[in-house]
C-alpha cells in the first residue's frame, strides 16, 4: 500500500510516503530560501508529499538560527524556487508554519522582533546562536490578547503567501513544544484568561489560527501536526491531555482540514502516544490521517494495511536518501544520516547524499 497513489483532498500523490518536516538551517541570508534549498527538496520529490522544514510566519518566530520565514516578498520568491523545482519533478509540497514562541534566543531574531509565549515562564535548556554559541533560552514576554490577535493574522497572511509561492497547502505545527503547542499544553500555558485555565481555553488559540488560515486559503489546503504526550521543549503529559486532544480533533474534523498529522516521539526515547488515543484520534477525524515516528518500510506497510493511517511520514531516512521511495520499493540499502551536518550551513550533509546508481 505504501507505493499506491492517494488523493489528498484532491491533491494527487504518487505514493503514501510523506517526507517529514526536518529543520536544516540553510536559509543563511535573512531567513530566505535559496537555490541550494531548492536542489535539496527537488532531490526528494519522489516522496508522495513533502512537508517543508518549520517556517516562521512572523519575525518573532525565528527562534533558531538560519531557519526560513514566510512573511515578506523575498521569502515568497525564495520559496517559489523550491516549489517550482519540486513540481517540475512531479512532486507535491506543503509548507510547515512553525512559530517558535518561547523556544528562542533573541540573538537569533531580526531587529525589532521579540521572544513571546503564552506565559512568561522561560523554556528550560539552551538554544544555539551563531553569534554567541549555546545560550539559555531568552525569557518570553507573555502575550496579550492583542498579541494573540496579531499572531493569528500573521498565520493567515503566511498561508496566503504560501499559495502565492506555489505550495499545495500548509501544515500548522502544533507539536514539539512550539507556540501552538505552548498554548495547548497545561505544563506551559499558565494563563487564567480565555486562552488558558481549561481544556477549551488551551485549545482556543489553535482553533482560531486554524479558522483564520482556512478562511484565507480553504480547509482543503490546511493540515496540522500534533504530538500529545511529547516531551520536547518541556511539554509533557498532564491530567486530561487525551480528552483535550480528542475534543480538539473533533472540532478540526468538522472544519474539513487537509489532514491531521500525529507524531509519536517514542522512537527517540520519549513516552509513546497511547495506542488507544491514536485509535480514538483517527476515528474522530473524518479525513486523511498521517502517522509519524520511527517508521520503516515494513512498519509503514503494516500501519497502512491495518487502517491506522492513510499516509506515513518518515524523517531521517528522507534526509539521507533523496531516492528513499525507490530504495524502499526495490529493497535497496539506505544511506545512514550524518547528525553532525543536520544543522550546519552548506551542501555537506544536505545535497550530497548519493542516490542509487543508474
Amino acid at each position: 500500500m505504501l507505493f499506491e497513489t492517494y488523493s489528498l483532498r484532491g491533491v494527487q500523490l504518487a505514493n503514501r510516503a510523506v517526507m517529514s518536516p526536518l529543520t536544516r538551517s540553510r536559509a543563511i541570508d535573512n531567513n530566505t530560501p535559496n537555490a541550494l534549498m531548492a536542489t535539496y527538496y527537488a532531490q526528494r520529490a519522489g516522496a508522495g508529499l513533502i512537508i517543508t522544514e518549520g517556517t516562521s510566519p512572523s519575525p518573532n518566530g525565528l527562534g533558531y538560527p538560519r531557519i526560513p520565514g514566510l512573511f515578506n516578498a523575498a521569502q515568497v520568491q525564495g520559496w517559489k524556487l523550491v516549489t517550482d523545482a519540486v513540481h517540475a519533478k512531479g512532486g507535491k509540497i506543503v509548507v510547515q508554519l512553525m512559530h517558535t514562541g518561547r523556544v528562542s534566543h533573541v540573538a537569533n531574531l531580526p531587529a525589532g522582533a521579540e521572544v513571546v509565549g503564552p506565559s512568561s515562564d522561560i523554556c528550560p535548556g539552551e538554544m544555539w546562536t551563531d553569534s554567541q554559541g549555546s545560550q539559555p533560552h531568552t525569557a518570553p514576554r507573555e502575550m496579550t490578547e492583542a498579541d494573540i490577535a496579531t499572531a493569528i493574522g500573521e498565520y493567515a497572511t503566511a498561508a496566503r503567501l504560501a499559495i502565492d509561492a506555489g505550495f499545495d497547502g500548509i501544515e500548522l505545527h502544533a507539536a514539539n513544544g512550539y507556540l501552538l503547542e505552548q498554548f495547548l499544553n497545561a505544563n506551559v500555558n499558565r494563563r487564567t484568561d480565555g486562552y488558558g485555565a481549561t481544556p477549551e481555553g488551551r485549545n482556543r488559540f489553535v482553533l482560531e489560527v486554524v479558522r483564520a488560515t482556512v478562511k484565507a486559503i480553504g480547509a482543503e489546503r490546511v493540515g496540522i501536526r500534533l504530538s500529545p504526550h511529547g516531551v520536547f521543549n518541556a511539554t509533557g503529559a498532564y491530567e486530561g491531555v487525551d480528552a483535550q486532544y480528542l475534543a480538539l480533533v473533533k472540532q478540526l474534523s468538522a472544519l474539513g482540514l487537509m489532514y491531521v498529522h500525529l507524531l509519536d516521539h517514542s522512537a527517540l526515547g520519549a513516552p509513546a502516544v497511547p495506542g488507544q488515543l491514536k485509535t480514538d484520534l483517527r476515528a474522530a477525524f473524518g479525513g486523511p490521517f498521517i502517522l509519524a515516528g520511527g517508521f520503516d518500510k515494513g512498519s509503514a506497510q503494516q500501519a497502512l494495511a491495518a487502517g491506522h493511517a492513510d499516509l506515513i511520514a518518515m524523517g531521517r531516512a528522507f534526509l539521507a536518501n533523496p531516492d528513499l521511495v525507490e530504495r524502499m520499493r526495490d529493497d535497496q540499502p539506505l544511506n545512514a544520516p550524518d547528525p553532525s551536518t543536520f544543522y550546519t550551513p552548506g551542501a555537506q550533509g544536505y545535497t550530497d547524499y548519493p542516490a542509487l546508481a543508474g
